[in-house]
């Protein structure tokens, strides 16, 4: 038979030169989602339902929005298929709670802070969602609603945050956001950053103005445009706020005004004297401030004001205006404000947002950077919501262990390692997790020599070595010969007449996302990076340096908004204590000499003699900007002189797509950028250990795959939601794709075969599926109720991936399991839609015969439950697909679960009693059938039918085979369940119900013969049963 036009189609779609994959073959290539959620992301808002305060949304830095009805025992993911994920503020209207309004890009300021594209609003609960535009405003501080019209919300539109823009300032919408009105604008550099709206009189608005910029090697948080400006004309004129605040430039300001008199308001105002990212500032010159007349005049309550830039806001009790909470560092006041408690925490520490019941100010609710917390003691004690999969991983790595476990650093919740998979029916649980660092996690890499050692680090190049087994820590950083010194400084940015070290050298600089590697070569060699390129040749013993890889140069003289940095610029720096560095560093796996290393400050060098000596190949970048940031750098284990570079250039306000492969060890490269589309950010890319030709990219928003080694590439979305893949890695034995998004947690695909086989053009629409284990899972927990979050495990049964250029017909395909010498094992469903498609096979024959319907659950005719057929056995087997006639077939290995121990002679006698068992089976459902179902007709002619001797004879008889079935099935399952000889008392079950077999089947007999005739002549004709 000539091939199918539908394959020949196929064929072509991988074939033809420069040809992307078809959305259709990556969409039922579908990821599962394994957590973790016990230490979850950075939440930055809430919006909590008015008259159902157990509902409400949480508003996650880089996981979208999710949604609560049960006070946070469960959560649905709301906001996840729109064009970003980053979120700065959310509103819940008072009156028409089923409007939510998203405001997009968080309002943190943060080195990692991700952006938006405007404004959403759903008027569904969340379920769906509409964009409304400002797209350019790219960072929603607040979003403030008419306090009776839902149609009218004001959007603090905070502009880009890593260069100046016009769209930015205070916009309102009076028609639900089909247009837009800006109010406030003070310049390019100038956004809105909060505010609110005196319910008692919308005219009444009071907004933060707020200057800000960052850049790769800075951040400076204020400036002349920070201030705080009110309206009593709806917006139409504004009027700065002075009366009583300090002098100067202002940083960030936050605004509440109290619920129950909004005369009372209670800001926030960044001021101070030589910052310091530890400690805020040497001397705050400002603080909280109070007034009582609204915003008239100002009182200055204290100078507490932890970490202004990252989330400087008071929120006020609604029910007693001297309870006043403060964010950054969860702290509250008793009196107005004047002095503040930094709370006991068992909880994450750095808050952004608190809500207060306005019924009852004993419930508290939180959002911190590890999550949601729930009090309902005026947050004295909390309870902490561990269902919540929004971890914010930075970098991920596998081990060899089997099943694998998936390492990785996160976002302000240190570095944990977990399964990714267990043998437990509900998969893995947060409990599975253990914390390898503190601080804020990065790079984790097991070492290739002894899997109880793990490196692992924090922050700044923080790295540690940890034995697993004991949990013992060696710190290895290497450049501090003489130690470190307390809090990180902005040594390098401070003016004249700051200190210095007395007792010893600063700490050696080091990008925030420190690289090490461990070398494919030497089990013991590590390299890593500051602003040096470092080796180790004895696991972190000693280390030493290859040279300084970056530019030098001198940041303190370097501009943020046309100023160089002093001593009283605000927030200055935040975040990134140290520039230039070493920002990523790779060795070719095929070449211990192929050094890469690219830096934050727009060089790219590479080495050809182990580092003794560096090229900077910068120049050679097609269209590379100025300044780029080197993201990642992926060496090739196909061809020694194959390398790819990851550029970006966000840092410059450019959100282009730059990537780059060298194939003559970087003596030229070319760009490998078609089919991305702009603004996505790219952020790190892996080449398929198994397949040259199959690339995976993570960038900032989506993931990314080609199969023509970059020429072209199409976005995987599957069931993936919009997510910063920022990590990800090709285990080498599994096969499978393991992704670190941050905002979503780890994310993994189950066998890479299907990408892997469109990389090497075939075109077979039945693809060789992964050797197969035959795990028995099983159940380890009792009753522990609903607030948890179970990852998934890999699909149960051999994973077979087939797919279709266009919908058949069911009599046109089948999908068969064979046996080596082509005897039928078991026929598999078979999704006949155009697509890609996985099924799974579990390791099971045929089901048995179906059980009758009994007299209490059935009527006469319909059949009930079938067993599953006998476990197969280990071994070779042939999965075939039939298309029309034509066949494919594939190899299938199948193991045995690696824990269970068993001759195989008695693993083979353990089928073949399973099977006598369901022959058993078999026999007594067939012979039951006709009895049971004649029993059930007999019952439901009622009255219509004599009362009689054969009538209860049948009647008899048909609870017996029911009861032979219920003990046949229970022995079976019990047989199934011992993978070993049956015990003697299974066996003389099985004798025994043998023999109650052939006693039924004499009774069944007299049944037809005796019993039914004598029945049937007290029926109608028409009521009669025929007797077989």
């Amino acid at each position: 038979m000539p091939r199918l036009l539908c394959l020949a189609l196929f064929a072509f779609s991988l074939t033809a030169n420069a040809q992307p994959l078809p959305d259709s073959f990556l969409d039922g290539l579908e990821f599962r989602e394994i957590g973790p959620a016990t230490m979850s992301g950075r939440v930055v808002d809430l919006a909590v339902q008015v008259d159902d305060p157990y509902t409400f949304y949480v508003a996650s830095a880089t996981g979208g929005v999710w949604k609560t009805t049960n006070n946070g025992v469960t959560f649905e993911a709301q906001f996840q298929n729109e064009a970003v994920h980053s979120i700065g503020d959310i509103a819940l209207h008072a009156i028409a709670d089923s409007i939510l309004w998203v405001g997009t890009g968080e309002r943190a300021n943060r080195q990692s802070s991700s952006w938006g594209n405007g404004v959403y609003r759903s008027t569904d609960g969340g379920k769906t969602f509409t964009h409304l535009g400002l797209d350019e405003t790219r960072h929603v501080g607040r979003i403030a609603l008419h306090p009776s019209d839902p149609d009218v919300a004001w959007v603090a539109g905070m502009g880009h945050l890593w260069g100046p823009n016009p769209e930015r300032g205070l916009y309102k919408t009076s028609d639900g956001g089909a247009t837009w009105e800006r109010l406030l604008f003070v310049d390019d550099e100038t956004g809105v950053v909060d505010v609110a709206v005196d319910h008692t009189n919308p005219d009444i608005l009071y907004a933060a103005t707020y200057q800000r910029q960052r850049r790769a090697y800075g951040f400076h948080g204020g400036g002349p445009g920070s201030g705080l400006h009110k309206s009593t004309d709806g917006g139409r004129t504004w009027r700065e706020m002075r009366n009583g605040l300090p002098e100067g430039d202002f940083g960030r300001i936050g605004i509440a005004l109290w619920e129950a008199d909004p005369s009372v308001i209670t800001i926030s105002v960044e001021q101070g004297w030589q910052y310091n990212a530890s400690t805020a500032y040497g001397e705050r010159r400002a603080g909280v401030y109070r007034s009582e007349d609204r915003g008239e005049t100002w009182t200055f309550m204290s100078d507490w004001n932890p970490r202004p830039m990252y989330a400087s806001q008071p929120y006020m009790d609604p029910s007693d205006d001297q309870r006043i909470y403060m964010q950054n560092s969860f702290s509250w006041s008793d009196d107005g404000g004047r002095t503040f408690t930094r709370a006991r925490q068992s909880l994450h520490g750095d808050d952004r947002i608190v809500w207060v019941n306005p019924a009852d100010s004993r419930h508290v609710i939180k959002g911190d950077d590890g999550g949601i917390g729930i009090s309902y003691d005026r947050a004295l004690t909390w309870l902490y919501v561990t269902s919540l999969p929004i971890a914010q991983f930075y970098r991920v790595d596998v081990d060899m262990r089997d099943p694998y476990w998936v390492y990785g650093g996160l976002q302000d919740n240190g570095s944990w390692a977990g399964p990714s998979e267990t043998y437990r029916n509900r998969g893995i649980l947060n409990e599975d997790w253990i914390k390898t660092g503190g601080g804020d996690g990065f790079v984790n890499h097991v070492s290739r020599s002894d899997p109880d050692r793990l490196y692992t680090e924090s922050q700044y190049l923080g790295l540690s070595m940890l034995d697993l087994g004991t949990g013992e820590r060696r710190s290895i950083r290497p450049g501090d010969p003489q130690g470190r010194i307390g809090p990180r400084r902005n040594w390098t940015s401070w003016g004249p007449g700051v200190p210095e070290p007395e007792l010893g050298n600063a700490m050696a600089p080091a990008n925030w996302d420190g690289p090490f590697v461990l070398s494919a070569h030497h089990p013991e060699t590590i390299y890593a990076a500051t602003n040096i390129f470092w080796r180790s040749r004895d696991g972190g013993d000693t280390w030493e340096a290859l040279g300084d890889l970056t530019t030098g140069t001198d940041r303190r003289y370097m501009t943020i908004m046309g100023q160089v940095p002093h001593d009283s610029t605000l927030s200055l720096d935040d975040g990134i204590p140290y520039w230039p560095t070493i920002a990523s560093i790779a060795e070719s796996p095929l070449d211990a000499d192929f050094l890469l290393a690219g830096t934050d400050d727009g060089l790219l060098h590479v080495s050809h003699d182990a580092g003794a000596t560096w090229t900077d190949v910068t120049e050679r970048l097609p269209g590379a900007p100025d300044d780029l940031w080197v993201a990642g750098i992926e060496a090739s284990r196909h061809a020694a002189g194959t390398a790819y570079v990851v550029v970006n250039n966000y840092r410059n306000d450019d959100y282009g797509n730059y990537l780059y492969v060298t194939d003559d060890a970087g003596e030229t490269w070319r760009s490998i950028t078609t089919g991305l589309p702009h603004g996505r950010v790219l952020r790190t890319l892996r080449e398929d250990p198994r397949e040259p030709n199959a690339l995976y990219l993570g960038a900032e928003i989506g993931l990314f795959v080609s199969v023509d080694r970059g020429e072209t590439w199409t976005e995987w979305t599957a069931n993936l939601p919009t997510a910063a893949v920022n990590d990800l890695v090709v285990h080498p034995r599994d096969n499978d794709l393991v992704l670190g998004t941050h905002g979503r947690g780890i994310w993994i695909l189950d066998d890479l075969g299907p990408i892997q086989a469109a990389a090497r053009g075939d075109a077979s629409p039945l693809f060789e599926p992964p050797t197969a284990r035959m795990i028995r899972y099983r159940s380890e927990r009792g009753h522990a109720g609903d607030m948890i979050f179970y990852g998934q495990n890999p699909a149960r049964g051999a994973l077979i991936t087939y797919q279709l250029a266009r919908g058949v017909s069911a009599s046109d395909v089948a999908l068969d399991i064979l046996g080596l010498d082509g005897s039928h094992v078991r026929s598999l469903r078979v999704d006949t839609s155009a697509g890609m498609h996985r099924t799974t096979w579990n390791f099971r024959h045929e089901d048995l015969a179906p059980a009758p319907a009994d007299t209490t659950g059935g009527r006469a005719g319909r059949t009930g439950f079938a067993p599953s057929g006998p476990m197969a056995l280990p071994g070779q087997y042939r999965v075939r697909l039939t298309l029309a006639g034509e066949v494919f077939e594939q190899p299938l290995t199948v193991m045995e679960d690696p824990r269970l121990e068993v001759d195989p002679a008695v693993r083979s006698d353990w089928t073949e009693t399973q099977f006598a068992i369901g022959d058993l089976w078999n026999t007594v459902a067939r012979d039951a059938e006709f009895v049971v179902h004649t029993e059930a007709y007999l019952s439901s002619l009622g009255d219509a039918v004599r009362a009689s001797s054969e009538r209860s004879e049948i009647a008899e008889l048909s609870r017996k085979y029911q009861e032979l079935m219920s003990r046949v099935r229970s022995l079976y399952g019990q047989v199934g369940g011992w993978t070993g000889p049956m015990t003697a008392d299974q066996e003389s079950m099985f004798a025994y119900y043998s023999e109650m077999l052939g006693r039924l089947a004499e009774q069944a007999g007299m049944m037809r013969t005796r019993w039914l005739p004598r029945v049937n002549r007290g029926l109608p004709r028409a009521m009669r049963l025929q007797v077989p």
